[in-house]
């Protein structure tokens, strides 16, 4: 009998309460500091891009608008290298949008990664701080079921000082 009390007592002291919080991390983001001058600054960067892009179509589709006007009086040397001009011109389209994207993905990254560090680094310490043992983000979409949780968007607004 005392061995049957002593494991239902250490059965009940090892049950630990769960309290569960979740956040919608898209609505975070959109309120926090510094998210609009990085997105300003990823936006000018885009920018230049398509208009180095933009340039280098035009520059192709001159080159093939003078060749299919050209075409009948060229020798077939000519012909030949004029196509072969347009086809590298276009391989160097191709290899310049691949490039571009990277670039902008890494510089995107680059920009917003420290605002989602903090964003990141508020909501542990509110979590830690209230006693949740777990915190959803309702932003991914994977919480399919919610009962007797807490909403902590409020707390980690406080947390990083925003309005």
């Amino acid at each position: 009998m005392i061995a049957a009390m002593f494991a239902f007592g250490t059965a009940a002291f090892a049950q630990k309460t769960v309290k569960l919080g979740h956040i919608n991390s898209s609505d975070l983001m959109q309120i926090m500091p510094g998210k609009d001058s990085a997105l300003a600054q990823l936006q000018a960067e885009m920018n230049i891009v398509e208009g180095e892009l933009k340039a280098m179509q035009e520059e192709l589709q001159n080159k093939y608008n003078d060749y299919q006007e050209r075409r009948a009086q060229m020798t077939d040397l000519i012909r030949s290298t004029k196509e072969q001009e347009i086809r590298d011109l276009d391989q160097r389209i191709q290899t310049y949008q691949q490039n571009a994207k990277q670039k902008l993905q890494e510089k995107e990254t680059e920009l917003l990664q420290p605002i989602i560090d903090r964003a990141k680094q508020a909501i542990a310490d509110v979590a830690k701080e209230n006693g949740y043992t777990y915190v959803f983000d309702t932003a991914a979409g994977t919480l399919l079921y919610q009962q007797d949780s807490d909403d902590i968007f409020a707390l980690v607004k406080k947390k990083l000082g925003l309005k």
